[in-house]
């Protein structure tokens, strides 16, 4: 097995709630915006325990999500070693196969790649990423009737392929990055939450 990788993800971006990107149809506002990030609670690639580790993206995609074309910088928790980087970032570029390789296969330019702190705080649809001085994001689920947290299941696109997520918005989102040309500083605006099972 080349990796097996369990734990949570984080996304928001600058479409309304909720993100049209997860039923195949367009970014609200033509673009999209993003930050999404994997905290790995439990995991190993290749035999490297990267438990405790987190990667993290920032992203502009410039039409239907499924078209790909992305440009992205690629952020690693500063605590990883330098062979958890290697493992980690072998994983996401695609070269170790799986349901990951689906996702990197979107991604048309890695602008960067960087080492910097991520603070990762998220359970059950409420919490917070923090992506050095690049991004920040709080984010709180919807409830039901019931009080139960709003899932979404079943969707053309993912990135957590076979999970669920729940439904969300985030209180605060901020990203600058100029390379990107992404500036944003949002309030109210779409958010997710997941676990993931990843085996290759």
């Amino acid at each position: 097995m080349a990796y097996h990788l369990e734990g949570r993800l984080l996304e928001v971006c600058n479409c309304r709630v909720l993100c049209p990107c997860w039923v195949g149809e367009d970014p609200d506002f033509g673009t999209c915006d993003s930050i999404n990030a994997w905290h790995f609670d439990r995991g190993s690639i290749d035999g490297v325990d990267v438990a405790g580790c987190t990667i993290a993206t920032i992203n502009h995609i410039p039409g239907n999500v499924l078209a790909g074309n992305w440009r992205s910088v690629i952020y690693v928790d500063d605590h990883a070693t330098p062979e958890q980087e290697r493992a980690i970032l072998d994983v996401y570029a695609g070269k170790r196969g799986g349901p990951v390789a689906e996702l990197a296969k979107l991604i048309g330019e890695v602008v960067g790649v960087e080492r910097v702190p991520i603070g990762f705080d998220v359970h059950g649809g409420h919490g917070t990423i923090r992506i050095g001085g690049d991004g920040y994001a709080e984010l709180t689920p919807y409830k039901s009737a019931a009080g139960k947290t709003t899932t979404l299941a079943d969707t053309i696109f993912s990135t957590v392929p076979g999970a669920p997520v729940y439904v969300g918005k985030a209180l605060q989102y901020r990203a600058k990055k100029a390379s990107l040309g992404i500036d944003v500083d949002l309030k109210g605006f779409n958010a997710l939450q997941s676990t993931f099972v990843f085996d290759a």
